[in-house]
């Protein structure tokens, strides 16, 4: 998974999977979701992300990152 910002767009874009979207449907006000030709969902993107979502933090749990930043 990757997140990215684009400030000059206010926009986020969380790839879920690697792939190439071939189809972008809006599955909710600002948000679109990216799917690929055999419709599995590769990514989102969300616009006008900074008054949606607080793009000044990030936090998970759960997710084996810790490991990552261990080693």
């Amino acid at each position: 998974m990757k997140l990215s910002y684009f400030p000059e767009t206010d926009t986020l874009y969380i790839e879920l999977a690697q792939g190439k979207g071939s189809d972008a449907t809006e599955i909710g006000e600002g948000i679109v979701g990216d799917f690929d030709a055999d419709g599995r969902l590769v990514g989102l993107e969300i616009e006008h992300a900074s008054t949606r979502v607080d793009v000044t933090r990030l936090e998970t749990d759960g997710l084996p990152i810790a490991k990552l930043l261990a080693a």
